[in-house]
């Protein structure tokens, strides 16, 4: 009798098919297999090439990850949430509006929660989430190197992608930070690993569709990301005997968690808004609601991310244009590829969707903040490392080493990029900003808290950014009655118990980098004045400044 086959995930390396699964060991009687990738094993050199990315992403991401770049005020606002989770046992010292679902800051805390000194560990509450980033980064790079060497068969092709995640210095900035995004991808790519072992089993299914919802309650945006993994859910497990358990158990896992999310709400009443009233104009006023915030939320807009003075050309492009732009191409072309052929190109196919469906997110028109871009830096850094091998498949292995080598130290090395040298203010060439010791950006923070901590006393009242918040609730002396001019506008508590929207109740104003600028970006229906006023009212006693970055401390009255 002919022997039964099941189907194979060809991958292609170098042009030839990889080396074909594994046998089972003679003896066992293993779980069946869904499938069976043909994914070539890791050899010496690709375990070589896999230590030394994880090594140059240990250097690029944690040297200077204490100084730079600057606290913002979101990685404030998750730490603070973190901070009450541990300390109260409370999603937030606020009101919770949910505005975001409540994973990332989980993880925040339960990372924080068993660690000596808890949010003082690495010096402070963000200091101590950045060092989970830097472990979640360290983590991801194994994740991005292994996804693209399953699915393209090249360890060249898996270096460059890693060699983009490590030193782009979109990456450098944005996955230092206290990010949800970052938490959030870390999920979907430990998810689309799973979907990619070389013997898909059911419990990888099960696994990869569990992870998936914890990156779904980290934040909502990985909801762009289902369809490219379900797709590739079905084409391992198609004609499979198994198909109906794998296709069954991963739905059924990401549903889960997200319906854990929202038995939370339910079990509070506010899931819905009272009378099902989902008028944007007004504002549910007995409780909140986390479907009428979804509905807000895809109601808001901000005008075209390609608008001229946006973040595309204002932020993204002079931070790292060059790696956008060569991901775009190379998203394009594994899009291309991929729907041609789908079945020889799936892994072109698959990235080049996954990087598609987030950019449509970025360019329908919502608002988007400066971080927005990070979910697309692994994606894009695979699709580039996957095309480019796929573009030098003709030339020989040295060869095409040899021309990797050569691009990758004139990124390095060429001021213009950014990526190690570059032009500082005085036109000479200098180590870049995320290598430079001497800028301590942060340290002006610091400053600013000590100053507080020496001439404010603590039952002062302030309005101030999320930045500072954990320092002045966690560390003594603390500073019950400060608070983010955003929950001083907004939660009720706040705004009309203890300032009762009177700027004669503000005793300081605390001014981080940009905050004058939310605050007038916050107060379009007036809701803000008041703090205005206060600053109008007052004095300013402290002030510091580095570049285009200015710290002030005003007295009011």
């Amino acid at each position: 009798m002919p022997r039964e086959t099941r189907p194979q995930l060809v991958v292609i390396q170098d042009g030839e098919p990889a080396e074909s699964g594994h046998s089972p060991t003679p003896g066992r009687n293993p779980q069946p297999a869904i499938t069976e990738g043909r994914f070539p094993r890791l050899g010496p050199r690709g375990r070589i090439a896999l230590g030394a990315a994880v090594l140059t992403g240990l250097a690029t991401h944690g040297w200077h990850l204490f100084q730079y770049p600057l606290y913002l005020t979101d990685e404030g606002i998750y730490m603070q949430r973190a901070w009450s989770l541990v300390r109260q046992t409370r999603l937030s010292p606020y009101t919770y509006d949910y505005d975001h679902a409540p994973g990332g800051w989980i993880q925040l805390a339960g990372w924080a929660f068993p660690l000596p000194n808890q949010f003082e560990t690495f010096g402070n509450a963000i200091n101590t989430g950045r060092f989970l980033m830097l472990m979640v980064h360290l983590v991801s790079v194994v994740l991005v190197f292994e996804i693209v060497r399953r699915l393209s068969g090249s360890v060249l092709a898996a270096s460059v992608a890693a060699f983009f995640y490590n030193f782009s210095p979109l990456a450098i900035y944005y996955q230092r930070q206290v990010l949800l995004d970052n938490l959030m991808m870390f999920w979907v790519l430990l998810s689309l690993f799973l979907l990619l072992c070389r013997d898909l089993r059911i419990r990888h299914a099960l696994g990869a569709g569990a992870v998936l919802g914890v990156a779904l309650i980290t934040k909502e945006n990985a909801v762009f990301f289902i369809p490219s993994l379900l797709y590739l859910l079905h084409r391992r497990v198609r004609g499979s005997a198994q198909r109906r358990f794998a296709t069954s158990l991963w739905p059924l896992a990401v549903i889960i968690a997200v319906g854990t999310y929202v038995l939370y709400a339910l079990l509070k009443n506010e899931l819905v808004p009272t009378g099902l009233d989902f008028d944007l104009k007004k504002p549910p006023a007995d409780h909140v609601s986390l479907l009428y915030t979804l509905w807000w939320q895809l109601h808001r807009s901000q005008g075209s991310l390609l608008s001229p003075g946006g973040l595309l050309y204002g932020s993204w492009i002079p931070r790292d244009g060059l790696f956008l732009l060569a991901g775009l191409l190379t998203m394009s072309a594994a899009l291309y590829w991929g729907f041609r052929d789908r079945q020889r190109n799936l892994g072109f196919l698959v990235i080049g969707t996954l990087g598609l469906a987030y950019a449509f997110y970025l360019v329908r028109g919502s608002v988007l903040l400066d971080f927005y871009v990070t979910p697309l830096i692994p994606l894009f850094a695979m699709t580039t490392g996957m095309v480019t091998t796929r573009l030098l498949t003709r030339l020989r292995p040295r060869l095409r080493i040899a021309l990797a080598a050569v691009a990758g130290a004139l990124l390095l090395l060429l001021p213009a990029t950014d990526y190690l040298m570059t032009v500082n203010d005085e036109g000479r060439v200098a180590i870049a900003d995320q290598y430079q010791p001497k800028l301590n950006l942060t340290r002006m923070q610091e400053r600013q808290i000590a100053w507080i901590r020496k001439n404010v006393p603590s039952n002062a009242r302030i309005i101030m950014d999320d930045d500072l918040w954990s320092e002045l609730h966690d560390v003594p002396p603390f500073y019950p009655s400060a608070h983010s001019h955003w929950n001083a506008s907004s939660d009720p508590d706040v705004r009309d118990k203890l300032f009762a929207r009177r700027w004669q109740n503000v005793d300081y104003i605390i001014m981080s980098n940009k905050m004058r600028q939310s605050i007038d970006g916050n107060n379009g229906d007036g809701r803000e004045n008041w703090i205005l006023t206060a600053l109008r009212n007052s004095q300013k006693v402290w002030e510091t400044s580095q570049g285009d970055i200015k710290l002030q401390i005003y007295r009011v009255g």
